[in-house]
């Protein structure tokens, strides 16, 4: 029987690459979008506001429904609203902390109702422990926050694998229309030389699910790309 595998932000990027490696794999896929959808006939698409609890409950029903199992979920769906201190609202912050962290642990905690076992993984980024910068605040408490969580959902769910991946500046579309001049003066701040590649990402996510050595609570740390 076929492996279900279920990833956020789907449409696009790192979600898009990803879901398609699997499917390519023998994965089925259900993919979910907010507001871009590229059509693929390989991805159950489902449109799902992850900052709103009662899309997901209807996501897993329509999963349970349909497919009666989850053995994979990754959370790849983000937001930033990079702006300096004194321009950030708290509608704003809690905007970028309901999607990133809130929408990930009820996608976490619905999901797990549906998996025996499994794996779960998480989406965070450097910026959660030491590439951090004020204009990207909000965004970066809300992936320190997500790596917390991952480990103590690694203690709560012991018949499910969790783990988080944490990657530099990502070849991402939203990366790629970044103005250039700021992209690269963040790269040489950090000290990162290449951006890593979508695919280089969703490999590794890969290895996550596959490889035995990699234990749950653990997160896997990205710093460059390869040329």
């Amino acid at each position: 029987m076929q492996k279900v595998a279920l990833v956020t932000g789907a449409s696009r990027g790192i979600g898009y690459t990803l879901s398609n490696m699997l499917y390519n794999m023998g994965y089925t896929i259900i993919g979910t979008f907010n507001n871009t959808l590229i059509d693929r006939n390989n991805i159950d698409y489902i449109k799902c506001d992850i900052s709103k609890e009662q899309d997901i409950i209807k996501l897993f029903e329509y999963i349970k429904a349909k497919y009666n199992k989850l053995d994979i979920l990754v959370n790849c769906a983000a937001i930033s609203l990079d702006d300096d201190l004194y321009n950030k609202s708290k509608e704003d912050f809690m905007k970028v902390l309901e999607v990133n962290l809130v929408g990930t642990f009820l996608m976490c905690k619905y999901a797990s109702l549906l998996m025996k076992k499994g794996v779960i993984i998480n989406v965070s980024s450097t910026n959660a422990t030491d590439t951090y910068t004020s204009l990207s605040m909000d965004y970066d408490a809300s992936k320190a926050g997500l790596d917390n969580l991952t480990k103590n959902l690694a203690k709560r769910l012991p018949n499910i694998k969790v783990c988080g991946i944490a990657p530099n500046w990502v070849d991402t579309e939203t990366t790629l229309n970044i103005e250039k001049e700021y992209l690269n003066t963040e790269l040489e701040r950090i000290g990162q030389k290449h951006l890593i590649k979508k695919e280089e990402v969703a490999k590794k996510i890969i290895d996550i699910i596959e490889n035995g050595n990699i234990k749950s609570g653990e997160i896997i740390r990205m710093e460059d790309g390869n040329e």
